[in-house]
This record gives structure tokens, sequence and C-alpha cells, in this order.
């Protein structure tokens, strides 16, 4: 079983101990959960309670924190605790002894090269001249396509699907029926209205510091590269169209999906269900509220939603008026039937 003392995890953290440097930590938990052996952390007031009365053995707290009630805890205090305890997670998470080694029931291709560390799991197949970097990790019933590159310590959980000549650059984690390289969305219709199939000849390229969630796809490009900069996260059920290049360490959120040849900027956040139309331009630091639909260049900085999408304060202003239009029509009809009468 892991364990760590108190004392060790705050210099893993870089944490001020205040109480037994020598106690036992065996697993984080949630605070509402939290008891003997567990470490957690408060950083919201209404959770307080559950802190005097659960008493954990470690609990990560602001350095300005100051317990209204006698503990018995060991508190470690840190600049930011939400950072800490992704720390802590990742300690516990990695603390168990790494996959490795190359089962005899997967299958590779001809000219492969696999890197030092690597772990290939049962029924993964690797097409020909395949590269994977150092310490990857490729999970059971993985498809790898021919020419695909796979940076130092990306892991690749069972079920995805990487067609061929795609780069997957390093410490990207790619989640279950995630489909990167699929052909774009591209068809062309005939005076009959019959569609023909535009091949897709192009690739993706995933940089580094990438996570790619469960059941997302991007696609390939009709020509050149469809582009995930370095440190962009995508949640699960995203859909990325060929051409859509995302900038660096945009954050992209469940059920959202942007359209062929558009452009995401830096530091955006897309929440929940963003719909961003074809050949839009968004600027860095754009932030888009959920259910919004995007259907025109956005500047740098905005904060925008509804559909279409338009600058919050607008939007609010919208609906204010929406809330009270039945009121303002009733007003309208009244001035019509006492101006018809005079």
């Amino acid at each position: 079983m892991t364990q760590f003392t108190t004392g060790r995890m705050a210099q893993m953290l870089k944490a001020t101990v205040e109480g037994d440097s020598n106690a036992i930590i065996v697993r984080p938990s949630k605070i509402e959960e939290a008891g003997e052996g567990s470490i957690t952390f408060l950083a919201n007031p209404k959770y307080e309670q559950y802190f005097y009365d659960n008493q954990p053995t470690a609990v990560i707290v602001d350095r300005k924190f100051q317990p209204s009630q006698p503990v018995s805890s060991t508190l470690l205090r840190v600049d930011n605790p939400y950072l800490a305890v992704a720390k802590v997670l990742h300690i516990f998470n990695t603390a168990n002894a790494p996959k490795k080694g190359i089962s005899c029931h997967s299958r590779r291709g001809r000219h492969c090269k696999i890197g030092k560390g690597c772990y290939i799991g049962h029924y993964a197949v690797l097409g020909n001249r395949v590269v994977i970097g150092k310490n990857v990790k490729i999970y059971p019933n993985v498809y790898v396509g021919d020419n695909v590159t796979i940076g130092d310590n990306t892991i690749l959980y069972s079920g995805v699907k990487l067609y061929p000549d795609v780069q997957i650059g390093s410490n990207c984690i790619i989640h279950s029926g995630a489909v990167i390289g699929a052909d774009g969305f591209g068809f062309v219709p005939s005076d009959e209205g019959v569609y023909s199939k535009i091949d897709q000849i192009g690739n993706v390229i995933v940089e580094d510091n990438v996570e790619v969630g469960a059941n997302s796809c991007i696609d390939r490009a009709t020509m050149g590269s469809t582009i995930i900069h370095r440190g962009v996260k995508i949640d699960n059920l995203c859909q990325v169209g060929h051409n859509v290049q995302v900038g660096e360490n945009t954050v992209m959120c469940s059920q959202s999906g942007i359209a062929g040849s558009s452009k995401v900027g830096a530091r955006c956040l897309l929440t929940g269900q963003v719909g961003i139309v074809g050949h839009v331009e968004v600027g860095d630091d754009v932030k888009i509220g959920a259910q919004s639909g995007v259907t025109k260049n956005v500047p740098s900085g905005a904060t925008i939603v509804g559909s279409p999408a338009t600058e919050a304060s607008r939007q609010k202003r919208n609906f204010a008026i929406m809330r009270n239009m039945e009121a303002l029509l009733n007003r309208i009809v009244a001035l019509e039937k006492k101006t018809s009468e005079q």
C-alpha cells in the first residue's frame, strides 16, 4: 500500500507543516469522506464543518486559514490549495509500479521504432514505420496507423484510434474511444444534388502536454494539417473539424464542436456545448459561455454568450428585455387601444 508521512508530503508540495510531521497518509479523500489516514483539502468555507467533524490525518489549507474549532489534523499550508491537491492526486496516481513491457499479443508492422520503458498492451496494433518515444504507455486494443509518431511519456488508453500520419507530442494523454485523424467532413454536391467525397489527404498534429477526452474526434486536414497546439485540454465528446487550429492552453469542454478551417486562439475557454461555425477566427483569451453559437470572428479578450454569440454585457441586456417582453407588449396593446378610442 502506498503511504507517505505528512512531512514528506509537505516537502513535495513545498508546504509548511503545522502538527505531526510523522503522521501517515495512505489515501487522498474528499473532505466529506475524509478520516484517519487520509489527506484532503479545504478551500471553500462551506465545507469547513466537515473538517472538524471528520478529523482527517492531513488537510491542505491556505496559508492564512485559521480554524474556528480545535483540530487534531496536521495542516499543510500552501499558497494554492487547488494546485496542491492536484499534485497530491498525481503523486498517488503515479506511486504504483508503472506498466512496462510489450505484450506478445500485440502486433507491430515493419520498421517500427519503440523507445525504452514503453508499455504496449494486449491486442494493440501498430502499423508500419511507427515511431514511439520513451516511457509511452499504449493500453490494450489501441490502433496506431502507418507513419504515426508519438512523443515521450504519452499515454493512449484502451480503444484509442490514431489514423495514418498523425503526430502526437510528448506528455499527452489520449482517453478511451478518442479518434484522431479520421477524414474531415468534406463533400461537394453535383448539379443533381448528389454528394461526392473530397479526399482528405492531410494529417493531424497534436503538440506536447495535450489531453484529449474520451470519445472525442479530431479530423485530419483536407490538405496540410489540423493542429492542436501545446497545452490544450479537450474534454469528452468534443469534435474538431478538418484544418482547424487550436491555440496553446485553450480549454474545450464537453460536447463542443469546431467546424472546418476555423482558428481558435491561445488561452481560450469554450464551455459546454459551444459550437463554432467554419472559417471564423477566435482571438486569444476569449471566454465563450455554454451553448453559445459562434458565427463570426471574435476579437481577443472578449467574453461572449448566446446563439448567435454576442458580447456578454450586451447579451445580458437582451435577456433582461426578453424577461419583460410580455409586460411591454401589454403596455403597447393598452396604449394602442387608448389611442384608437380617442
